[in-house]
């Protein structure tokens, strides 16, 4: 079998949600079926790195796909060509968008329905052209993977897609997050004395943007640090995505704004030990089709406090405290029983251990593998 696969998101120094996914599945999928021929294609220069097996095929395809024209440019022209050209027996999409140009049988990831929930949260131009394009993405594939029950759900609520066209699959993490040194101590101290000068800190991760209410995230530190005078920071680790002027406004109106430190985006070597070093990871967006923030701190064995909203508490299940996303007074009461609970924490920590062995990327791939058949 011949499977083009969509990896514009395949990008160094760029893997967000979306990117990872794209590798840990297509890395373990590509290994489970060695008789199959994989054409990947990218949407600017490719590296290495991402040809995974020897059955994979690299081709760049034009135009670089990063605007609401583009995207339709590339899906609707370069790929309808290129699996024509290609003669391809499949078509798989990791990031929810398809080529209804295209008479090839297309399986799609749908992560979330996020421009529904929150259209305001985003560039006009996008919320547009999800708005025209998404519904019929959906009806034109042939076979529908969401990484949650909540979204498969907000799917068939919302487009009326019969339940069995879709099947529920996860998100899993790095082999980085698993792996713990042997003194951790050590690192804790190491990676504290590079990045909040010794201190403990509450961390933030993942791109900055309206829906990941970072500006509420800062206002709540902001109450916990006048409730409790705890030596904490509040490290912020991403890349800034769109619309962030309320970010830069929370944090000029912050009286503890020099306890407030943007990491930006950190590669995937530098991002576990500052996992595994916080004092808990604080996930509090509005919305979320999965959340692997929430599955890496599981593995780092870091406490979580997050959203009780959208498919957050699927994911964290017991091991998170859980707190109302539009009301800063009630993050900053969950930072503040972590701080002054030590037992919660470690409880935290152990239910973690559990809840995360329903997720792994084999199992996400193996998802795909069987809806290949």
């Amino acid at each position: 079998m011949r499977i083009a696969v969509n990896t514009r998101f395949l990008l160094p120094r760029h893997l967000e949600g979306i990117g990872l996914y794209t590798q840990e599945v297509l890395r373990r999928l590509t290994a489970m079926r060695p008789q199959d021929e994989f054409i990947f294609f990218f949407d600017r220069p490719w590296q290495e790195r991402y040809v995974f097996n020897e059955n994979v095929q690299p081709v760049v395809l034009h135009p670089p796909a990063r605007h609401p024209v583009l995207w339709y440019l590339w899906f609707e022209w370069s790929v309808a060509r290129a699996l024509r050209k290609y003669r391809a027996d499949l078509f798989f999409s990791p990031d929810g968008y398809l080529s209804l140009r295209s008479n090839t049988p297309s399986i799609m990831t749908l992560h979330d329905l996020a421009y529904l929930h929150y259209p305001e949260q985003m560039p006009r131009s996008v919320y547009y052209y999800y708005r025209h394009f998404i519904p019929r993405y959906l009806q034109r594939a042939d076979h529908i993977l969401a990484v949650s029950d909540y979204t498969k759900q907000d799917i068939v609520k919302n487009f009326k897609i019969p339940e069995g066209k879709i099947k529920i699959t996860c998100n899993g993490v790095r082999e980085a997050f698993a792996k713990h040194p042997s003194d951790r101590e050590a690192e804790l101290r190491a990676v504290r004395k590079k990045f909040s000068e010794g201190k403990p800190f509450f961390l933030y991760v993942g791109a900055l943007h309206p829906r990941k209410n970072v500006p509420g995230l800062i206002r709540a530190f902001e109450l916990f640090k006048a409730q409790t005078g705890a030596p904490h920071l509040l490290l912020l680790t991403g890349r800034k995505a769109w619309m962030t002027a309320e970010i830069e406004n929370a944090l000029a109106a912050a009286r503890h704004k020099n306890d407030i430190r943007f990491t930006g985006y950190l590669t995937e070597e530098e991002l576990p030990p500052l996992m595994r070093a916080a004092f808990a990871l604080t996930y509090v967006s509005f919305f979320e089709g999965f959340g692997v923030p929430l599955l890496e701190a599981m593995h780092s064995e870091t406490p979580i406090i997050t959203s009780q909203a959208s498919s957050m508490p699927e994911v964290a299940g017991p091991a998170a405290l859980y707190a109302d996303p539009h009301s800063p007074e009630s993050i900053a009461r969950a930072m503040r029983q972590l701080h002054e609970k030590p037992t919660l924490r470690q409880k935290l920590i152990e239910a973690g251990r559990e809840q995360r062995r329903r997720f792994s990327w084999e199992q996400a791939a193996e998802d795909l593998n069987q809806m290949i058949g």
